[in-house]
């Protein structure tokens, strides 16, 4: 968890270090919840594969997340919601935080 922690508050800071002046978030952390629902199971457990659910959850949060502003919304909610599962697998968890943030 720790290690989540730690990918997060870098992506966080790189993410503030592009912010557009004037730039404003219209997302909202249960949007982002919404959309990152589905990969929980996954995300919690040490087999698999991610859902179609979660593939497609991912992709709405790329749509929905345009702006540098709203990744950084993005990434807080991230944050805030993976403090409440201690068994998220890190590796994995910093891997959909680039794909969803940066592609």
């Amino acid at each position: 968890m720790k290690g989540l922690v730690i990918s997060v508050i870098v992506v966080v800071t790189m993410v503030q270090f592009m912010a557009e002046p004037g730039e404003t978030a219209v997302v909202s952390c249960d949007e982002v919840d919404e959309c990152l629902v589905y990969c929980v199971p996954y995300l919690t457990s040490r087999t698999g594969y991610p859902s179609a659910l979660c593939c497609g959850g991912l992709a709405k949060l790329e749509k929905i997340t345009v702006t540098t502003a709203e990744k950084q919304t993005a990434c807080s909610c991230i944050k805030q919601a993976a403090a409440g599962f201690p068994s998220v697998k890190e590796d994995v968890a910093s891997l959909f935080l680039r794909i969803a943030m940066f592609n």
